[in-house]
């Protein structure tokens, strides 16, 4: 696979909704792969289509604990609320406080178009929540409460999401 450049804040694209994935090819496979590896090659815990110039509905998160490919998520429940740090890896170095669901409940599709539910809490649902805006051109800099300072996060904390 290969690595994707990942778009920054003043690129116009990111402030576009993308369209829904109709075809589950040989493309979609390559992006996925690629988006895998230019999230893991940036240090990040998610990605959307658009950071990478495409106006798809696809995004992945990565928590650590496994790679999650999503296709056409959208929430159909979330729970309570959670104020953390978040960060974009399209503004890099900028980080802010931003209430999110506690607990977040998507539907989206794997590559071969089959529809999936799951669960996520913490910085899980954070990472849903977040990419899942990107995909309708939302960006996370109009729900920060304040910005912070990058040495104020530290492992109690969380580091910087997603």
């Amino acid at each position: 696979m290969a690595l994707r450049k990942i778009l920054t804040q003043e690129d116009e694209t990111l402030s576009k909704p993308s369209r829904v994935v109709e075809k589950f090819d040989r493309r979609l496979a390559i992006l996925l792969g690629d988006m895998a590896d230019t999230l893991h090659a940036a240090g990040g815990v998610g990605l959307a289509a658009p950071q990478v110039g495409v106006l798809r509905r696809v995004a992945i998160v990565d928590t650590g604990e496994e790679l999650l490919e999503l296709i056409n998520p959208e929430v159909i429940r979330v729970e309570g609320a959670q104020e953390g740090s978040e960060g974009c890896l399209s503004f890099p170095g900028l980080f802010g406080m931003v209430v999110r669901p506690e607990k977040v409940v998507i539907r989206a599709q794997t590559r071969k178009g089959k529809t999936f539910e799951r669960t996520g809490e913490g910085l899980l649902a954070r990472a849903f929540c977040h990419e899942i805006d990107h995909l309708n051109g939302e960006l996370f800099v109009r729900l920060v409460s304040r910005f912070i300072d990058p040495e104020e996060l530290d492992e109690e904390n969380g580091a910087p999401a997603p």
